[in-house]
């Protein structure tokens, strides 16, 4: 069961509510920079997350200025669409609120975000969300030219690795390597642990067919398309 630390409490909450209800996720922006993004960016990976238990989810956003702006840096990020935020007076559903630090969210779970340092102009919106993505939510982000160089570095090799490991006979996720995986995204959304699993069965002996549909199947929440290079390798 997927648990998040609860900003306003300090207490872990159980992400779904009981008897598998709604989850409403809702990401709060005032407008568009780095660390909106980056908000964004982790209501995102939790909608997937809780996607991969099996809990329904409904994703809103609050905007408060630049919403059109800000849906389009959201989708060039890789980030699915959010419905915008009204009143739907459904009663029973756990609301979780994702938020930078310090920001007032209405009654609900918070996940608070930290801000983003030096902002990435012009980046490649793959390597700048696995950049995010390989911090805790919790930790400000860096987005200096080492970090998008080694994010970039990891995302060329990982898309090359997995295109080669396509050409083996599939096989299934090793239930002991599905286990690290679920436990560490289902530890308060620890990104950058099942970063650490991937890097490790990268180098492993798991056989390739076992490597490709592990990193198949983590991609379903990390979202970095590491399967797009099936096929066009020479």
């Amino acid at each position: 069961m997927l648990r998040i630390i609860d900003a306003r409490t300090g207490a872990p909450v159980e992400a779904a509510p009981t008897r598998r209800g709604l989850t409403r996720v809702e990401a709060h922006v005032p407008g568009l920079d780095g660390t909106a993004l980056r908000v964004l960016l982790v209501a995102d990976t939790l909608v997937r997350a809780l996607e991969l238990t099996g809990t329904p989810v409904w994703a809103r956003l609050d905007a408060a200025r630049q919403r059109p702006e800000v849906r389009a840096g959201a989708a060039a990020l890789g980030i699915r669409p959010f419905e915008d935020s009204h009143d739907t007076g459904l009663g029973g559903t756990q609301v979780i609120h994702v938020a930078a630090e310090g920001s007032p969210t209405p009654d609900g779970v918070q996940v608070a975000v930290a801000p983003v340092e030096h902002p990435a102009e012009g980046a490649d919106p793959d390597v700048l969300r696995l950049a995010l993505l390989s911090r805790r939510r919790g930790q400000a982000a860096r987005l200096d030219a080492a970090a998008l160089q080694d994010a970039h570095d990891t995302l060329v090799r990982w898309r090359r690795a997995v295109a080669t490991w396509a050409r083996e006979p599939s096989r299934p996720v090793p239930e002991e390597v599905r286990g690290e995986l679920r436990a560490a995204w289902e530890d308060d959304l620890d990104v950058p642990g099942v970063l650490r699993v991937l890097r490790w069965v990268e180098t492993s002996d798991l056989p390739a067919g076992a490597r490709f549909e592990t990193y198949a199947y983590a991609d379903r929440l990390l979202g970095l398309e590491l399967t797009r290079d099936i096929g066009s390798l020479a």
